[in-house]
């Protein structure tokens, strides 16, 4: 991965005063009559910077709004947006209802993104997410590249069973978990301590990427990885130094599939969080340090593309 601004941007902080934020509610609904609700966090003021947040597998939006809040204080407004059977989804998984990545990628995100695209025609639009979502938010630049200004991973990583210390559980775990959802109509992540209520669509789509180490998805054609290998937008990726859920190899992994995106890359220990766990989930209760590398990191890009006065959005 390229680092051609990566110690420019990485070392620089720039100073932002918070500013008072707004929330706002978007329904948004797809070709196929699925529906949810976006949450949309934004300065009370002028902004012109919008990050689109994809939360991590079966995580509600609403849990990442201290993010949020955080995020638009510094002058980034972000919309988060919510999983098909998640949160306030009209959708929920089970026999009679099912949808992998492809509906994720190809219904769900164009129609969100579109209609934040009509909300706030100003905005410069980056793209980033946590975990699964900041995986699908790369596969989805990588499909649609002029889409969006850039990338932002938060303990995001391929999960490709070789790049973890046991690979061989999750190498075990990828086999039976799309057979437990297909006996069941969907996995039950819930009782089982893993993600929500998850479509076994999106199982079998997950677990193929975490066997193989490449990026599929069922009803697709696009070749993915080529996809990701022509990315060449800038890409912060954030990794948590306790997290055994996004080692440095399987991050290392996923950024690998983008050699030309302008990477810029910075660990967040414990120390960065006021001595609690610097884990896959725990940055989640004080969000304040990862919102202020976000903010500083979308303002110097920012700052720099408008001075080589090259389109972002």
């Amino acid at each position: 991965m390229s680092n051609l601004f990566a110690e420019n941007a990485g070392s620089q902080t720039l100073s932002i005063i918070a500013r008072p934020v707004e929330q706002t509610v978007l329904p948004v609904s797809s070709g196929d009559g699925s529906r949810i609700e976006l949450l949309c966090i934004h300065p009370a003021s002028e902004w012109q910077r919008l990050l689109y947040w994809l939360p991590a597998m079966g995580m509600p939006a609403r849990h990442y709004l201290p993010l949020a809040e955080a995020l638009a204080a510094r002058g980034v407004a972000v919309v988060i947006h919510e999983w098909r059977g998640i949160g306030s989804s009209n959708r929920r998984a089970g026999r009679h209802c099912n949808w992998g990545y492809r509906e994720l990628l190809e219904d769900d995100l164009p129609a969100a993104l579109s209609a934040v695209r009509a909300r706030w025609p100003q905005a410069a639009c980056w793209l980033g997410g946590h975990s699964l979502g900041g995986q699908l938010s790369s596969l989805y630049a990588g499909l649609h590249p002029l889409e969006c200004a850039g990338l932002v991973l938060v303990a995001s990583g391929s999960p490709y069973w070789r790049r973890y210390r046991y690979g061989w559980l999750l190498s075990a775990a990828f086999s039976a978990a799309p057979v437990l959802a297909g006996l069941l109509g969907y996995l039950p992540g819930r009782r089982i301590g893993f993600g929500g209520n998850e479509a076994r669509g999106v199982i079998t789509d997950w677990a193929r990427s975490g066997r193989t180490g490449r990026y599929a998805a069922a009803g697709m054609q696009q070749d993915f990885e080529h996809q990701l290998a022509s990315l060449k937008l800038p890409l912060l990726a954030l990794r948590l130094a306790d997290d055994w859920l996004g080692p440095s190899p399987s991050l290392d992994w996923l950024l690998g599939k983008m050699p030309q995106a302008h990477g810029t890359l910075d660990v967040i220990t414990s120390q960065d969080l006021a001595g609690l766990p610097a884990d896959h989930f725990g940055w989640m209760k004080t969000p304040q340090p990862i919102a202020e590398r976000i903010a500083d990191w979308i303002l110097a890009w920012d700052t720099t593309l408008r001075a080589h006065s090259k389109p972002i959005a």
